[in-house]
């Protein structure tokens, strides 16, 4: 890759949900930015309207931006690619347009979740499908309504290249959005995936009506689950500490806005979980990702409690009061292990 400054890129960004579509509003400030969408509507939207009402409602989007439904235009000249497709269709929507992309320009991914059947972060995902293309994660604590809105917020940009990971920080960096850069991609990238998990928890434990107390014990009960799996693979535990961490696990378990920390209030009000992903447009990445995250860390010999009770919750249909027993009825431990 040839690295120039913020304004000479040409940007592709693939996926118009409300992540996408606020990433890519940020990058049109400093270059030709094109979102792909699959929807109709989201395309003429942005291009008529500067708006996607669909997924992200209110939000007056850059003048600049362009969306196509056209997949290979999309990318064709791409300099950065921008990947904000859910964990699950990763794989194949890049493997599409991976024949349009041009050599060596970086990926970027905005997914938090694990291929389920390979176990895979998309990063490693990215890798296996543009071999020998820089890949980057894009991670922290980001609803996307608020930067969508100009509220200071920060992320983090995670890739081991440090000439690339300034050129990155620079696209997307804005006014209200302030980018730091890690080269530990592995720490960053799996405390995004952990996160989600533990956010469909602690919305349950808000849908059960329970305090403070609780929802504290369990955030830093998840961070430590985090914390543990992150060092086995690999990462630093001082990424883990900092905004792909700490700051998006904040975040991510105390709004509603957050759409694993809301599915979690609804499935400890007693509501379905089939009912739940049918009336939402929007993916809850933790769901799917939960039993493939449990998977990962048996491989790594990594101990996760909470999130071995949301796969019982989510995916065998055990009752979250009894999750909720099962977690604290467990043996006494030393905190620090």
């Amino acid at each position: 890759m040839v690295v120039g400054t913020a304004g000479t890129m040409r940007i592709a960004v693939v996926g118009g949900g409300s992540w996408g579509t606020t990433v890519a509003s940020l990058t049109a400030a400093h270059g030709p930015t094109v979102l792909w969408a699959r929807r109709p509507e989201v395309v003429d939207a942005v291009n008529t309207a500067h708006a996607n009402p669909e997924f992200l409602p209110g939000a007056e989007l850059h003048a600049d931006l362009r969306a196509s439904a056209s997949l290979r235009e999309t990318v064709a000249d791409a300099d950065v690619l921008v990947m904000a497709v859910p964990s699950q269709g990763f794989r194949s929507v890049l493997a599409e347009a991976a024949p349009h992309v041009r050599a060596w320009v970086p990926v970027v991914s905005l997914s938090k979740g694990l291929e389920e059947g390979t176990r895979l972060r998309m990063s490693e995902v990215a890798g296996e499908v543009l071999p020998g293309h820089p890949v980057a994660v894009l991670t922290g604590p980001n609803l996307a309504s608020e930067i969508a809105a100009g509220q200071p917020a920060a992320a983090v940009v995670a890739i081991d290249d440090a000439v690339i990971a300034r050129a990155l920080q620079d696209l997307f960096s804005a006014p209200h959005f302030r980018v730091y850069t890690n080269s530990d991609v592995t720490g960053c990238e799996i405390s995004g995936v952990v996160k989600n998990v533990i956010a469909i928890a602690s919305g349950i434990v808000h849908g059960l009506g329970l305090g403070e107390n609780t929802k504290a014990a369990l955030i830093t009960r998840g961070l430590a689950e985090m914390t543990r799996l992150a060092v086995a693979l690999g990462g630093d535990a001082l990424s883990v500490a900092g905004l792909a961490g700490v700051g998006d696990l904040i975040a991510t378990c105390s709004s509603t806005a957050s759409r694993n920390m809301s599915t979690g209030m609804r499935l400890g009000r007693g509501e379905r979980l089939e009912d739940i992903l049918r009336g939402t447009k929007m993916v809850a990445e933790g769901v799917r990702s939960s039993r493939v995250l449990l998977e990962l860390a048996a491989a790594h010999g990594v101990d996760m409690p909470i999130v071995e009770q949301v796969v019982r919750v989510c995916h065998e249909g055990t009752p979250v009061d009894e999750a909720l027993v099962a977690l604290m009825s467990r043996s006494a431990k030393p905190e620090i292990r």
